[in-house]
């Protein structure tokens, strides 16, 4: 049999409402088959640290098989998962249509859902994914929530890490007292009705991040829509369930898959596409959504009109063409490419909307951060988190590019957290952390 496949990777729907999906016999024997072909191939060893640990356990055996490792050590190959979907879309040979057929992460994601069945999540750590609750909660109170976060708080970051099991050196988002949304309605930028993409309309999903976490890349985004005559109105009924896929909970993701998509196919149906600030958003709505609920029309029809960002911009610039007025930014570009932009096999787009920029040297890495959303801040997983991006902040640190920037805001601020580990302490960065604000300053 040949190695690889001639075809495309597909993907299959996620059979999460058939109760053979949750059957542990079912699931040991699948992870054995496909941890046996891992093992067998090792392709995959330096992308995540799912990898190592379970050729570390095969290699520890008797025999040197997986048939040698038993089922109560798979967890920690399954906990070191943080679907960020790499080794199914760069590296795995015997993806779908392979006859092989390996779905690496989503194994590991119906794993998480039997043992989301079985146990839940703790308390604690749910809370931490109710990423709308705590932006309402947090908003009005926002100085002093920033500063129970803050790193570096020797009273409260003890106290998150021991109750919370969030690690006390791990960077955490700020808030902000107005929403992304509360401040497109308060102002909008003058439109560019001589610009050549005028006529485009634009929905822009805020994501739970932009709207609560950092408003300036949502009003990045409308500044440059505007510059080019781009029609855009902000909308955002709910976070798109990315933490909760990464708990395994896929009842609740599909609630929001087809509560969200029933409010946004309106605009779909006026002519609007719909465009998302953070990847993770972009390829939920684009690729996981479908899979969970493949019979959902609206589903379907939404996943057809998504853009992410970047995506959108460039797609602008090879249409119609950019509005004018574009001037170099001084100092380098450091442009991470993100996992979750990667996974949805659209090229390096970041990369490609910076390099409009005249004169403005852009270096691209292209490697995984280690953070993996709420994966990368929890004590058990930080040290692993810094370890798997180390070669990211490396590279990063020997660029010495004055912007570090990742469509993944949690990644860009993790990169610059190995990066001070290297350099003994702090290093000097702009604050820009999006690609996006980026384009917008060269505007201005």
């Amino acid at each position: 049999m040949r190695e690889g496949s001639l075809d495309a990777p597909v993907r299959h729907p996620i059979a999460w409402r058939d109760e053979d999906f949750y059957d542990d016999a079912k699931i040991d024997a699948e992870l054995r088959r496909v941890f046996d072909i891992c093992h067998g191939c090792r392709r995959c060893f330096n992308l995540c640290d799912s990898f190592p640990r379970l050729f570390d356990l095969v290699d520890a055996t008797e025999s040197g098989e997986v048939e040698g490792v038993a089922s109560s050590e798979f967890k920690q190959v399954v906990d070191a998962c943080t679907l960020c979907d790499l080794c199914f879309m760069t590296k795995c040979p015997y993806v779908p249509p392979h006859a092989f057929a390996l779905d690496f992460p989503h194994l590991m994601l119906r794993a998480r859902a039997a043992e989301f069945r079985k146990h839940g999540v703790p308390f604690v750590k749910k809370q931490l994914t109710e990423t709308d609750r705590n932006g309402r909660l947090a908003a009005p109170v926002a100085p002093i929530a920033n500063w129970a976060t803050r790193c570096g708080n020797s009273l409260t970051r003890p106290v998150m890490e021991k109750v919370a099991g969030v690690h006390r050196d791990a960077h955490l988002p700020a808030f902000h007292g107005h929403t992304f949304e509360r401040r497109a309605r308060a102002q909008k930028p003058e439109l560019n009705r001589a610009a050549p993409a005028f006529g485009r309309k634009v929905a822009l999903y805020a994501t739970c991040f932009v709207n609560y976490n950092n408003p300036a890349i949502g009003e990045a985004m409308l500044a440059v829509l505007a510059k080019n005559g781009v029609e855009a109105e902000v909308v955002y009924p709910a976070c798109c369930g990315m933490p909760q896929l990464e708990h395994g909970d896929l009842a609740r993701v599909a609630e929001k898959a087809r509560t969200i998509a029933a409010e946004l196919r309106p605009w779909v149906d006026k002519g609007y596409d719909i465009v998302s600030l953070v990847p993770s958003c972009s390829l939920m709505m684009k690729f996981e959504w479908p899979l969970i609920e493949p019979n959902d029309d609206n589903v379907k029809a939404l996943s057809r009109a998504v853009f992410d960002a970047s995506e959108y911009v460039v797609d602008i610039a090879k249409r119609q063409g950019l509005a004018p007025g574009l001037k170099p930014v001084s100092g380098g570009i450091s442009m991470h490419i993100a996992c979750h932009a990667r996974a949805q096999n659209m090229g390096q787009k970041a990369a490609e909307m910076l390099r409009l920029l005249p004169e403005t040297p852009v270096k691209v890495i292209e490697r995984c951060s280690g953070h993996g959303g709420s994966w990368g801040i929890m004590k058990e997983h930080f040290e692993v988190a810094l370890k798997v991006g180390k070669p990211v902040a490396e590279q990063a640190k020997t660029n010495g590019s004055a912007y570090v920037l990742s469509e993944c805001p949690l990644a860009r601020d993790h990169i610059v957290q190995g990066m001070e580990r290297l350099n003994g302490g702090p290093v000097t960065v702009e604050p820009v952390v999006h690609p996006i604000q980026i384009i917008a300053r060269a505007y201005a």
